[in-house]
């Protein structure tokens, strides 16, 4: 299979990720999906069930398991790694009034948002050829009342994608800026309350509906693609940043 690029989606298992997987086995890639809960990987496994897809546990956070995603083996299938994307990030934590947000919890998000693509950039030098392309967010350039982590993290990122692109040329560095999307995480409210924010969140929209996932796999595809893309943020966000 060395004659077909091989892309690593970490957090691959579902959302934008696992749309990204789809579309990328679609065009014939190789893909090793990389997340923390084996059984997603495994439920995502059987359900995409493709001799070119393989399936990694690992959690961007934890510097050894970074270091062990990285190891010969990702790269024995293929005979090579061109693209890695990171789309991993649970931010959960990042979100609550400032005096009262735990130092633990902010830690916890810089260190999935920021820290962890940091890793990745470190221990994927060494095998990655082509691209490194991770995920940002509106929270950046409109920032919510209770999401001063947040922002801080999704800024930061950025700044770590324009210092990476100059240390690691001539491998392209980029990020995907989303703005807000239907994924899995908008599934812990009941139905119909989800249905009315998602509603009222397009009606603030310029693009006029929120964003589905394959919306942003549509923007990662360009930038693994386009050959003369580095150290740019590319905002699939509807029109947020201008409302």
């Amino acid at each position: 299979m060395d004659d077909i690029s091989h892309t690593l989606v970490v957090g691959g298992s579902s959302g934008m990720g696992l749309a990204l997987a789809r579309r990328l086995l679609a065009e014939g890639q190789a893909v090793t999906i990389a997340g923390r809960s084996r059984d997603r990987l495994d439920a995502v496994s059987a359900e995409l069930a493709c001799d070119r897809l393989r399936t990694a546990q690992a959690d961007i956070t934890r510097e050894d398991s970074v270091r062990d995603l990285f190891g010969p083996w990702l790269i024995e299938h293929t005979g090579r790694l061109d693209h890695v994307v990171v789309t991993a990030a649970d931010m959960s934590a990042g979100y609550g009034p400032l005096t009262q947000l735990p130092l633990a919890d902010a830690r916890a998000v810089v260190d999935a948002k920021v820290l962890g693509p940091w890793l990745v950039a470190k221990y994927a030098v060494p095998l990655l050829s082509e691209t490194l392309t991770v995920t940002s967010g509106i929270a950046a350039y409109r920032p919510a009342v209770g999401g001063t982590v947040v922002a801080t993290a999704n800024a930061a990122l950025e700044g770590l994608v324009r210092a990476l692109a100059l240390e690691l040329a001539p491998i392209r560095v980029n990020a995907v800026s989303p703005g807000w999307v239907d994924t899995p995480i908008w599934n812990g409210f009941a139905a119909d309350t989800k249905d009315e924010r998602l509603a009222a969140m397009a009606a603030r929209l310029p693009g006029g509906r929120i964003g589905h996932p394959d919306d942003i796999a549509d923007a990662f595809l360009a930038v693994l693609h386009n050959r003369f893309m580095t150290g740019t943020v590319l905002h699939v966000d509807g029109g947020h940043r201008l409302v």
